[in-house]
Order: structure tokens, then C-alpha cells, then sequence
């Protein structure tokens, strides 16, 4: 869904030659060739297949990488055997494994890639999408105008506009339907009082981990869950000693309380079941029948909206500060392309172009905070997508709830 996009704004790029384009459902070659560009080449390819994917892959300048998020990792690996510099809108750690020793062996596979991509020279930009990737960026650009910070509270979220959540759970589909599934079950963490505290897969929608976010432009509040790692991030971005600090999803009021059961019953585990003849893991049985459905998916009329903020507070020029990066994103008609894709393929073409022109220079595997700001607000404007920014006087409130007074830009 996001490379159709990826693809559609390589295309403008004039100074690409040739784009050798890797999938292998249904009518692929037909639908490239429908684009009526000569500069794409399709190749069918099963992304399993490592050997072709290398062969494909030793021939290319930069790779784009929108597989689904179990490939990322395998797929950076073969790019720096390769030689060949890559762009992927995902994790190269699994952020749900919860196996120490699983995790430790992607930790140490990780430093192994970025070895052999810094002695090759090449770049492996990860987590350049929506979430992660956009929400980095505005992190990092919030926390430079601050002196001190105590706060930090950020949100990645892509949910319908209120007029199209009209189904049971007020949500449709517009990436993975098995990796939504499985991003609702996973650990998360948040500082508090600068405590770090764990919350368990089955609590991240219980009601205690809730809270709630009013943002007038989208038409009424929003229900806020942590589903990320927030002390992970606090290191990444080298704040020691926050007070607090939290990432979140976004949806409409009442689909958490659905999947807190659902949770808690045992349907989004990834542990295959027995069932007659087949085995089958309860996730996939989830996303099976959802998937089977029309009603959680888009109508051609019908938009979706991708948010991201950061909020971040402290003591900016000496004095008790608030400041407020966001970018709200809706689907485009008249191209189709729904919000989810335009801010995770436009983010990944980017990062491709800008490895090709130099805009970016730092070899091994490198976050997206390391990418030039200003370079990076400018190309999202040239494609329609805007990064607001406000500032508030800060009354020592540390909640993400807290509501935000009239602005002062």
C-alpha cells in the first residue's frame, strides 16, 4: 500500500534512471505497466527469496524497502552485504519482542549491519516513515529550542476521519492488517514522577492507561494508549533525568475498550492454535475475518487522518515553556493516496533522494533525527504536507492531558 506511493514520488524525481520495482501479487505487471513509464522495470519476486532479492538489489544505488515489518530486518542485512545504500519505513528491532535473549541477538545482528555498512560506505536510514520516523524528527527539532526539558509526551496515529468511522469499531485499515494487530499487543513503557514504568501487553487499553485528547480540527477527542518505549526513546534522545514521558496511539472513543477484551481473551497472540486440520495464530484468524469485511475499508469518498505531535515542556529562553510540533495529514482524493501513505511512501522517497544527492552523508545505520531538518520540512510543504508549530506559556502541568490555552504563535 505505502511503496504505490513511494513509487508515484520517485517518479518525479527527474534525475532517476531506472526503477526496478519488486512485488508479486496478482496483476503486478499490469498495473506497472499501466503507469506508461519507461524508466520502471517490474520484477516478480517472492521476498523470501534472498538470493534474487541480492541479485536485484547489487545492481541498485539505493533500495526502498516497504515490506511488511518481519522482512526489515533480513532485508538491511542483504543491503549492506550488498553495498547498497536503504531506506525502510520500519523497525529493524522488533519492538514487540519481549524474549531477552531473542532481543539480545537482534541487538548484536544490528551492530554487525552497521559495521559492515560504515566499512562499505553505504547508508541504511531505518524508521523513516509516519511512526516511527515523523514523530523523531518533530522530537528532535521540539527538544533543540529548550534549555531544560521536563516533559515530553509524543502521538503517532492514523485513524478515518469522524464521518468515515462508522463501523463498530470506528477504524479502517489502511496498512497491514496482521501489524495493526500485532502492534495492540505489545509492552510499552513510560516515565512517570522519573520513575520507569512497565505496562503489560493486555493493560496497554485498560482505562488506567488511557487518556484522553481534544484536537478541534478533527471534530472531538481522541483516546490516547501507549504503545511504545518511552525510556528507550528518552536514551535515544539523551534526556536523562525527564520527569515525564510517554508515546501514544490515537483512535476514536470506544475502540479501546474492544480490544482490552479482545487482549485479554487471547486473540491477539502470535502462538498458533489448533483447529480441526489447521493451526492458526490467533492474530492472523483476527485479521482474516476483519480483512474479509467492506466495512473496514475506505469508500473512494471517504478520508483518513495521520497524526503526529510532539509536546514537549520545560525552560526555553529561562522561562516555563510549551511548545507543540503537529502535523494532521488527510487523505488526497483526487490522487487516492490516503493519509497512512502519503506520510510513510512520501517520507521513504525522500530519504532515498536524499541519500542520492548528497543531502545525506552519514554511513552506517542512522536514525531519522540524524536527517536535516529544514531540508526534511521543506520537501514534506512541496508535497502538501505541513508541520505547525505552537508555543504556550507552561503552568508546571505534566499530564498529556493537559489541555492547551489559546496560542501564541
Amino acid at each position: 500500500m505505502q511503496g504505490k506511493c513511494a513509487l508515484y514520488d520517485i517518479l518525479r524525481n527527474a534525475s532517476v534512471e531506472k526503477i526496478v520495482v519488486t512485488d508479486c501479487y496478482e496483476g503486478f505487471e499490469e498495473e506497472i505497466a499501466r503507469l506508461g513509464d519507461s524508466r520502471i522495470v517490474p520484477r516478480r519476486v517472492n521476498a523470501e527469496d534472498t538470493a534474487a532479492l541480492a541479485s536485484l538489489m547489487k545492481e541498485a544505488d539505493v533500495v526502498m524497502e516497504l515490506l511488511p515489518g518481519t522482512f526489515a530486518l533480513p532485508v538491511a542485512k542483504l543491503a549492506a552485504e550488498a553495498g547498497v545504500s536503504l531506506v525502510t519505513s520500519m523497525y529493524l528491532k522488533n519492538p514487540g519482542e519481549q524474549d531477552p535473549k531473542r532481543r539480545k541477538e537482534q541487538d548484536q545482528t544490528l551492530e554487525e549491519i552497521h559495521a559492515l555498512a560504515r566499512r562499505k560506505g553505504i547508508t541504511l536510514l531505518q524508521e523513516f516513515g509516519m511512526d516511527p520516523g515523523m514523530d523523531l524528527v518533530l522530537g528532535k527539532r521540539t527538544l533543540e529550542e529548550f534549555d531544560e526539558v521536563q516533559v515530553f509526551h509524543s502521538y503517532g496515529a492514523g485513524f478515518p476521519e469522524k464521518s468515515a468511522a462508522n463501523n463498530p469499531l470506528k477504524y479502517k485499515f489502511t496498512w497491514s492488517i496482521i501489524g495493526v494487530m500485532r502492534s495492540y499487543l505489545r509492552p510499552a513503557t513510560l516515565i512517570r514522577n522519573g520513575t520507569i514504568e512497565t505496562i503489560p501487553s493486555e493493560e496497554m487499553f485498560s482505562p488506567s492507561s488511557m487518556h484522553y485528547l481534544d484536537i478541534p480540527e478533527l471534530g472531538g477527542p481522541l483516546e490516547c494508549f501507549p504503545n511504545g518505549d518511552a525510556a528507550h526513546f528518552a536514551e535515544l534522545f539523551g534526556l536523562s533525568g525527564i520527569k515525564e514521558m510517554g508515546r501514544y496511539i490515537c483512535r476514536w472513543p470506544g475502540h479501546g475498550a474492544f480490544w482490552e477484551v479482545m487482549g485479554k481473551c487471547g486473540f491477539l497472540r502470535d502462538t498458533p492454535l489448533r483447529v480441526g486440520d489447521a493451526s492458526i495464530a490467533p492474530t492472523a484468524f483476527c485479521a482474516a475475518l476483519l480483512g474479509s469485511q467492506k466495512q473496514f475499508f475506505y469508500e473512494k469518498n471517504e478520508r483518513d487522518v495521520a497524526l503526529i505531535r510532539t509536546d514537549v515542556r520545560g525552560i526555553r529562553r529561562g522561562k516555563p515553556s510549551r511548545v507543540i510540533y503537529q502535523i494532521v495529514d488527510t487523505r488526497d482524493c483526487e490522487s487516492g493516496f490516503t493519509a497512512m501513505q502519503r506520510t510513510v511512501g512520501f517520507p521513504v522517497s525522500m530519504g532515498a533522494s536524499m541519500i542520492l544527492d548528497g543531502t545525506i552523508t552519514k554511513t552506517g545505520i542512522i536514525y531519522p533525527m540524524e536527517v536535516p531538518f529544514d531540508a526534511y520540512a521543506k520537501e514534506l510543504e512541496a508535497r502538501g504536507i505541513r508541520i505547525t508549530r505552537q508555543e504556550f506559556a507552561w503552568n508546571g502541568e505534566c499530564s498529556p492531558e493537559a489541555q492547551t490555552p489559546s496560542s501564541r504563535e
